[in-house]
């Protein structure tokens, strides 16, 4: 436990920063250890990303591999693990204190709870999705475990363009206590800026779909969190695919160039991070 509230302390001292700082999404431990060798002081899960070293969807994992999952990267690592927890796996409150708590054990030092349901593929309203992260907070109070709580607000990935509602959801969940505000699919420096100057808590962007912006720029604009969600999974899917285009279509070996030096990343993955 010593390690984890460490690893929760650490986290929350980054999020109180004045500028901006990356938290990269590793999709399994190879990964995950790799991103910690460069130096990345935090890092988080990509629901997409490890559903494809599943072979499946985004969406179609199970609890209890979500749980493994994170225990494993958890250990794997001995900087903090933000876990996208999705919607708690059920649209039960009771039920969602449970898998909460259960999350909590694994070693996380964060958490982010969307307001889509995955099983009624439908967005919660917005007094029911608060009403869910109330309940969360109440599962962190009661674990002991100072894990930090990122509410997403899911309409702009979901089909639903409507910013002023995202915004008047992510207020709501602001008030709610949850620590860190996050809305997936904003694109725009303008969207963001308006985002944070009508909000009062540190907020995550999703740096793929912000094209061309730069950390310093998103930084001035008061962003504290950049991720990258399941971007790096298909960077390093897409070399995969064209070396196999290439051996079945020309049956040559050109990709053997680009492979990374295997002394690089075996010092990489036994790299331990510097203490903040």
């Amino acid at each position: 436990m010593t390690a984890q509230l460490e690893k929760c302390s650490r986290f929350a001292e980054l999020h109180q920063q004045h500028s901006a700082w990356l938290i990269p999404n590793p999709w399994d431990v190879g990964s995950a250890r790799l991103l910690q060798g460069l130096g990345f002081e935090a890092l988080a899960t990509t629901s997409s990303g490890f559903a494809y070293t599943l072979g499946r969807a985004d969406g179609a994992v199970t609890l209890e591999e979500k749980l493994s999952h994170c225990s494993d990267l958890a250990s794997a690592t001995d900087i903090p693990l933000n876990v996208d927890f999705e919607n708690g796996f059920t649209d039960e409150n009771a039920k969602l204190r449970d898998n909460v708590l259960r999350l909590i054990e694994t070693g996380i030092a964060g958490l982010s709870i969307e307001d889509f349901s995955r099983d009624r593929l439908t967005i919660y309203s917005k007094h029911e999705a608060a009403d869910r992260l109330a309940v969360v907070m109440d599962a962190i109070q009661q674990s002991g475990i100072p894990v930090l709580l990122t509410a997403r607000a899911e309409n702009l990935i979901r089909g639903l363009d409507d910013p002023d509602d995202t915004l008047e959801r992510l207020q709501a969940y602001s008030a709610t206590g949850a620590h860190v505000i996050y809305s997936p699919g904003l694109t725009t420096l303008e969207q963001i800026q308006r985002f944070i100057a009508a909000t009062d808590k540190p907020m995550n962007v999703l740096a793929p779909f912000v094209v061309g912006a730069t950390v310093p720029q998103l930084a001035d604009l008061g962003v504290t969190r950049v991720s990258t969600g399941g971007a790096l999974n298909w960077a390093a899917v897409n070399p995969l695919i064209s070396a196999g285009k290439e051996m079945l279509e020309q049956g040559s070996f050109n990709w053997l160039t680009g492979m990374a030096k295997g002394t690089e990343v075996q010092a990489l993955l036994k790299k331990k991070p510097d203490a903040p």
